[in-house]
């Protein structure tokens, strides 16, 4: 699922670093740098996937989430593309690191960043760029910046970058290609060195599971239809808020007081709790019939206006 990244006009951000247990072969864990993207980019939740809006051929840039080394070969895939537009990509390096720049960032690559010092960038052909085109990039050791796309074919793209600082991968997402993945990258030799995968985000916490003394009823009033209010739910009851919902049947609207002052189930699975536990499904307090005909000539001492599923008892 692609989510936005929001911006600020600030300079101060601080690259983030994703720390690793890996071998030595490992290159460590690169994407997109998850702050300095262009104002019309979002990028996925893991930072591999970044998406320009369709309705702009520019404010595409994103860069490596860190530097990355000589003849370290960053891998992309063209993921989507668009013909209303000319022109395609355009890669490079920079000597700026992505932290450090003010946003917003300049609107293209080229000529916005190549004519400032630190920056260089080529335009790739869209034959290049198709949707399915998995594209090479890097520095050699002489400053050039060399291509390879799909077919196998080695491209010289231009030379002079300066090695004395760190480098950081650029892309200009721009024209007619407008959604990319990053796949990490290679670094070739005597012993092939790659990037290992960045950590997954937390994933979101899954719902509580049912208690256990629940998962009999529910499965009871799903087999047996217990009365009209189950059978016959209106649309109202389908926006009853969580903590106003019968803690068993997590359906119904909770309309039974307890005399222990919860008012946590239904009509028709209070029956059911009254007969087989007869113990309030919260608190554990007494709600047998002779309490419940007690409740129904009094009002409780003490009235819960909500029930709390955190306090859920497990009958056992």
């Amino acid at each position: 699922m692609m989510k936005e990244k929001k911006k600020s006009s600030g300079s101060n951000d601080v690259t983030p670093k994703v720390r690793h247990r890996c071998c030595f072969p490992c290159l460590g864990p690169l994407t997109f740098h998850p702050h300095a993207v262009g104002d019309m980019v979002t990028l996925s939740h893991t930072h591999r996937v970044a998406k320009r809006s369709t309705e702009t051929f520019r404010n595409g840039l994103v860069f490596s989430s860190r530097p990355v080394k000589l003849r370290e070969r960053v891998r992309v895939r063209v993921e989507k593309d668009v013909f209303n537009w000319h022109g395609s990509l355009r890669v490079g390096f920079t000597n700026v690191s992505p932290s450090r720049r003010a946003l917003p960032l300049p609107c293209t690559a080229i000529p916005n960043l190549t004519d400032t010092p630190g920056h260089w960038a080529a335009a790739l052909p869209e034959s290049y760029c198709r949707v399915g085109s998995q594209l090479d990039f890097w520095v050699s050791h002489d400053g050039s910046i060399y291509i390879m796309s799909n077919s196998g074919d080695k491209e010289k793209l231009l030379n002079g970058v300066d090695l004395k600082q760190p480098l950081w991968a650029l892309i200009d997402i721009y024209g007619q290609a407008y959604s990319i993945c990053l796949l990490g990258s290679e670094k070739r030799g005597l012993v092939s060195r790659k990037s290992c995968p960045a950590p997954a985000p937390a994933p979101a916490p899954e719902p509580s599971p049912t208690p256990q003394y629940i998962k009999p009823l529910l499965l009871a009033s799903k087999d047996s239809n217990l009365d009209t209010e189950s059978e016959d739910m209106s649309y109202l009851d389908l926006r009853i808020s969580e903590d106003q919902t019968c803690v068993v049947c997590m359906v119904s609207e909770a309309r039974i007081t307890l005399p222990c002052g919860h008012r946590c189930l239904c009509t028709s699975c209070n029956n059911k709790v009254l007969q087989q536990f007869g113990t309030c499904p919260l608190c554990r307090h007494d709600i047998s019939s002779s309490s419940m005909q007690r409740c129904a000539t009094s009002e409780p001492r003490h009235l819960l206006p909500q029930h709390t599923h955190a306090h859920t008892h497990t009958y056992g």
